[in-house]
């Protein structure tokens, strides 16, 4: 491995993982040039995991102000809507199709992998758009100017979905039971766990820095 590898394992329906974004985002701006910056989808919603909004809809309800108090995030009133009248949504939280996108979009930008996955949940959390739409990616295939008929024709592809089932099994294999949960890889063996469930940013940034502070004086001895 050139750089060490800081493994972000998230959900795209995970809220708190949407109130860890920002901290993510400032991480990743410190260690720009010292890890490399992956993103996993965890599949938290998939199979018989995945749920109408009609179910889970009064839970968010009530559990939406406890993420926004501590982590500082604002959840958007077109999302609030379908938790508040989950009667009159559609919405089915699946987190297949998010986590297909995220691996469609590493092919084109992947070092812009963690702005996208902040993107989709922006999208969700704040616009209210609905991710199992397919035109709820529209928005984003041009701000990230992808060749839009390329994008949703590997949207319905097998592969890209087999891609993102392979992310799903991945952190199971690293023991991710929960989002977000955030690792350091420092070679094909070593793993740190940094953060598991949201973490401040001075936190993070402390584990990373005396992680690689102690193993860059362990190489120099």
């Amino acid at each position: 491995m050139e750089k060490p590898n800081l493994i972000y394992c998230y959900d795209a329906y995970c809220g708190w993982c949407y109130g860890f974004s920002p901290v993510m985002k400032k991480i990743a701006a410190d260690f720009n040039n010292r890890l490399y910056i992956e993103v996993l989808s965890g599949g938290m919603m998939i199979g018989e995991s995945k749920m109408p909004i009609e179910k889970i809809g009064p839970y968010i309800q009530s559990a939406y102000k406890r993420v926004e108090d501590i982590t500082g995030i604002k959840f958007g009133e077109d999302f609030l809507w379908h938790t508040a009248n989950p009667d009159k949504s559609d919405w089915v939280m699946n987190s297949e199709k998010p986590a297909i996108a995220l691996c469609i979009f590493k092919e084109y930008h992947p070092e812009q992998q963690l702005d996208f996955a902040g993107d989709l949940q922006y999208a969700l959390n704040y616009e209210g758009r609905d991710l199992d739409d397919d035109e709820s990616y529209r928005h984003l295939i041009e701000k990230y100017h992808l060749p839009a008929e390329e994008f949703y024709s590997k949207l319905k592809a097998g592969d890209y979905k087999e891609k993102a089932y392979y992310e799903f099994a991945l952190c199971k294999q690293l023991s991710v039971d929960s989002f977000p949960q955030v690792l350091l890889q420092m070679n094909e063996t070593k793993f740190f766990l940094i953060a598991k469930g949201f973490t401040d940013y001075e936190d993070v940034k402390a584990r990373i820095e005396n992680i690689l502070g102690e193993t860059t004086a362990a190489n120099s001895q």
